[in-house]
C-alpha cells in the first residue's frame, strides 16, 4: 500500500504561515533542499489543500522566470510534471490539476493509497493534513522547524480531535539552522 508522506515547515511556535498568512520566512538552503529532493524521490503523486494549492499554482508553473535559486530550478520541472490531486468542495479544477477529490474523504484517499504507484506527498496546509490525520490516514510525518517565532497563524496541528502518539524516526540538523525530525504514528 502507497504511504502518505505529510512535508511541512513550521515556526518554533508552532505555526504553518504567519499572523496574516505570509510564508515569507522558511529558508531554503542546500541541506533543507536535499532533504525535500529525497522525499520528491519516493513519490508519484502530489496532493494540496485549495489554500496551498492556490500558493503552488501562482508560482510554479513559471517559477524559473522568477528567481534562479537552485531550489526552484530543481523542484519546478518535477512540480509541473507529477500529477496533482487538490482536496477541495468548491474548486473543480484547472489546467494543472490532475484530479479534484471533493467527497468521502476517507474513502477516496484508502482507494488512492491502494492504487498501484509510489508514495503520495503531502505538502504544507493544515485542514487537510488535520482531517487526514483524524481519519489515521497519514503515514510520515517530515517537520522542519524553522528558527523564527510568528506569534500566529494557522497552527501546525490545529484543534486534533484525538491524541496523536508519534515516534521519533530520525531528527536531522540542516543547514546548521533548522531540525527536520521524520515522525510515524505510534501503536
Amino acid at each position: 500500500m502507497r504511504k502518505i508522506i505529510y512535508w511541512v515547515h513550521t515556526s518554533v511556535d508552532g505555526f504553518i504561515d504567519g499572523p496574516n498568512g505570509e510564508f515569507d520566512w522558511p529558508t531554503m538552503g542546500p541541506g533543507l533542499s536535499a532533504y525535500s529532493e529525497s522525499l520528491d524521490q519516493r513519490v508519484d503523486t502530489l496532493l494540496f489543500g485549495r489554500p496551498v494549492w492556490e500558493m503552488m499554482v501562482a508560482f510554479w508553473p513559471d517559477a524559473e522566470s522568477m528567481t534562479d535559486d537552485p531550489h526552484v530550478t530543481a523542484f519546478a520541472p518535477f512540480w509541473r510534471a507529477t500529477p496533482k490531486i487538490v482536496f477541495s468542495r468548491t474548486f473543480e479544477g484547472d489546467a494543472w490539476t490532475s484530479r479534484v477529490i471533493s467527497d468521502n474523504l476517507r474513502d477516496e484517499v484508502l482507494a488512492l493509497k491502494a492504487e498501484p504507484g509510489a508514495d503520495l506527498l503531502l505538502t504544507g496546509g493544515a485542514s487537510l493534513a488535520a482531517a487526514l490525520t483524524d481519519h489515521g490516514l497519514i503515514d510520515e510525518y517530515h517537520v522542519a522547524v524553522h528558527p523564527v517565532v510568528l506569534g500566529g497563524g494557522r497552527r501546525l496541528f490545529a484543534e486534533p480531535k484525538q491524541r496523536l502518539n508519534l515516534r521519533t524516526v530520525t531528527s536531522t540538523l540542516v543547514d546548521g539552522v533548522i531540525p527536520v525530525t521524520h515522525y510515524e504514528p505510534s501503536a
